[in-house]
C-alpha cells in the first residue's frame, strides 16, 4: 500500500468530481537503471542507499516526488522514480540516460540508463481476449462481460460521506456519484462496509486483511454499459487520483485498478452473497437469543439464589432476633432484680445516713452551746484586757508628749543658733568681698599710674630723638656751605 503524498503542482490535474475534491493527474513515472562493477575483492558490497543519493544529486534542483529501488541484482539496480509533472520527464531523462556515476573504493564508472516507465494498467485487448477466451463467460450476463472494475487502496477518506458522523469509512452513495462521471452506475460494492462479508466462504477476488486497512479499501464498480466502463478505463489509464482539501492542500494516492477477472457482481453471485448473509444474520440473531437465553437463564439462576439466599438469611435473622429477645428477658429479669437489690440497700443507706445526720445536728447544736457560752466568756475578758491596755496607752502617751515637747524646745534652740551662725557668715563673705574689691580698685590704680609714667617716658624718649636728629640735619648742611 502506498500512503497519499502531498502534491504541490496541480496544474495538469482533471476533473473526476469536483463537489468531492476529487481530480485525476497523470503519472509521471521513470525508470532509471544503474550497471554495477563486478566485485572482486570479498567482503566489498554497494550500497543501495548511495546509488540512489548520486542519482538525486543528478537530477538537481529538479527532484523526484518518490524514488525507490524496484530491483536489485549484482549486475545492476533499478530505481523507480516519481515526478510531479510529466514535462519534467523528459529533463530527468537527458540528465540521466548515458550518464556515469562514480563511487567512492570503486575505480569503475557506473553507467546510468534511463527511461519513461511503462504503467502495467490493463488495455482494451487484454479485456477483450480474457472474456473471449474464458469458457463459464457468458457475455450477456451482468459481470460476465467488461462491465466491472476493481478498485485498490482508495483512500477512505476522500470518497466519505462528509454529512456522515464518521470520515473514515468510504460512502457507496458517494463512490456511484464519482463514478456515474462516465456513464450509469448499476452496481456498486465496497467489501469493507459488509460487516459478514469476512465470514462469507466465497471471498474470491476480495481482500480480506491487508495492513492499513482502516486507510484504504477496495471497490467493485459495475457500469450498465459497456462505453462506461471503456470510458471510466480509458480516463484513470495512466492517471492517479487527485484530492483537493478546503484549505488548498492537495494529496495524490496510487490506485490500483483492473477489470474484475472473479464475477464479483454477477447476479448469481450478488445473490449467493445475500442468501449467504441473510444466513449470517440469522445465525447471528440466533446467537445474540442463544446468549440472550443464556443470559436470562443466568439471570433467573442468580434471581433463584439471591431469593433462596434472602430466605436463609431472613431464617437466620429470625432465629439471632429469637435468641436476642429471649437474652434481652434474661438480662431485663437480672437487672429487675439487681433494681429491687440496689433499691433496698439505697433504703437501708438512706435510714443509715438520716441516723448519721440527726445524731450530726444535736452534736453541732451541743458544740454550739459550747461555742457561745466561750465567746461570752471572751468577751469579758476582752473587755478587762482592752481597759488595762487603754490604761497603758494613755500613760504611753502622756511619756510621748512630754517628749515630743522636749524635741520641740530643742529643736528651737538649734535654729537659733544657726541663724546667728548663718549671719556671722554672711558678715564675715561681706567682709572679705570688700577687702577683695579695695585690693582690686588698688591694683587698678597702680596700673594706671605706671602705665602714665611709661607714656610720660615714652613721649621724653621720642623728643629726645628727634632732637638729635635735628642737630645731626643741621650740622650737615653747615658742612656742606663750607
Amino acid at each position: 500500500m502506498t500512503a497519499p503524498s502531498i502534491c504541490s503542482d496541480t496544474t495538469e490535474a482533471v476533473d473526476l468530481f469536483e463537489p468531492q475534491g476529487l481530480y485525476l493527474k497523470p503519472i509521471a513515472r521513470i525508470n532509471v537503471s544503474v550497471q554495477l562493477p563486478q566485485l572482486k575483492s570479498p567482503g566489498k558490497s554497494i550500497s543501495n542507499w548511495e546509488v540512489m543519493e548520486k542519482v538525486k544529486g543528478m537530477v538537481k534542483p529538479h527532484q523526484f516526488v518518490t524514488l525507490k529501488v524496484a530491483k536489485s541484482t549484482l549486475d545492476f539496480i533499478r530505481f523507480e522514480g516519481e515526478t510531479e509533472n510529466k514535462a519534467l520527464i523528459k529533463t530527468l531523462i537527458d540528465r540521466l540516460d548515458g550518464k556515469t556515476i562514480k563511487l567512492v573504493g570503486f575505480p569503475d564508472q557506473l553507467k546510468v540508463r534511463a527511461a519513461e516507465a511503462k504503467l502495467n494498467f490493463p488495455s482494451r485487448h487484454d479485456w477483450d481476449s480474457f472474456f473471449r477466451d474464458a469458457k463459464n463467460m457468458n457475455e450477456m450476463k451482468f459481470g460476465e462481460r467488461p462491465d466491472t472494475i476493481h478498485f485498490k487502496e482508495l483512500p477512505c477518506r476522500w470518497f466519505a460521506n462528509k454529512k456522515d458522523e464518521n470520515k473514515d469509512k468510504p460512502s457507496e452513495y458517494i463512490l456511484k456519484k464519482v463514478m456515474e462521471t462516465f456513464g450509469e452506475v448499476r452496481c456498486v460494492d465496497i467489501p469493507m462496509l459488509d460487516p459478514y462479508r469476512r465470514e462469507m466462504s466465497n471471498k474470491a477476488g476480495i481482500q480480506t486483511f491487508s495492513f492499513g486497512q482502516d486507510i484504504t479499501f477496495e471497490a467493485f464498480v459495475q457500469y450498465k454499459e459497456y462505453i462506461g466502463f471503456v470510458k471510466a478505463m480509458t480516463a484513470f489509464r495512466g492517471m492517479k487520483l487527485l484530492y483537493k482539501e478546503g484549505d488548498g492542500k492537495a494529496y495524490t494516492a496510487n490506485s490500483k485498478i483492473d477489470f474484475d477477472r472473479t464475477k464479483h457482481l454477477t447476479d448469481k453471485n450478488i445473490r449467493k452473497r445475500r442468501i449467504e448473509r441473510d444466513k449470517l444474520e440469522q445465525l447471528e440473531r440466533e446467537r445474540e437469543e442463544k446468549v440472550r437465553k443464556e443470559r436470562e437463564e443466568e439471570e433467573r439462576k442468580k434471581e433463584e439464589e439471591r431469593k433462596r439466599l434472602e430466605e436463609e438469611e431472613k431464617e437466620r435473622e429470625r432465629k439471632r432476633e429469637e435468641k436476642l429477645r429471649k437474652r434481652e428477658e434474661r438480662l431485663q429479669s437480672r437487672e429487675e432484680k439487681r433494681r429491687l437489690k440496689r433499691e433496698e440497700r439505697r433504703r437501708k443507706e438512706e435510714e443509715r445516713k438520716m441516723k448519721l445526720k440527726i445524731a450530726l445536728e444535736e452534736r453541732k447544736i451541743l458544740i454550739a452551746q459550747r461555742k457561745l457560752e466561750t465567746i461570752r466568756l471572751l468577751g469579758e475578758l476582752l473587755c478587762r484586757v482592752k481597759v488595762v491596755k487603754q490604761q497603758e496607752e494613755l500613760k504611753q502617751r502622756e511619756k510621748e508628749l512630754e517628749e515630743e515637747q522636749k524635741r520641740r524646745v530643742e529643736k528651737e534652740k538649734q535654729e537659733k543658733l544657726r541663724a546667728v551662725q548663718k549671719k556671722l557668715e554672711s558678715e564675715k563673705r561681706k567682709k572679705e568681698r570688700l577687702e577683695r574689691q579695695e585690693k582690686e580698685l588698688r591694683d587698678k590704680i597702680l596700673k594706671n599710674v605706671k602705665l602714665m609714667e611709661e607714656r610720660k617716658q615714652e613721649k621724653e624718649r621720642e623728643f629726645l630723638r628727634k632732637k638729635v636728629a635735628g642737630q645731626t640735619r643741621l650740622k650737615s648742611a653747615v658742612i656742606m656751605k663750607k
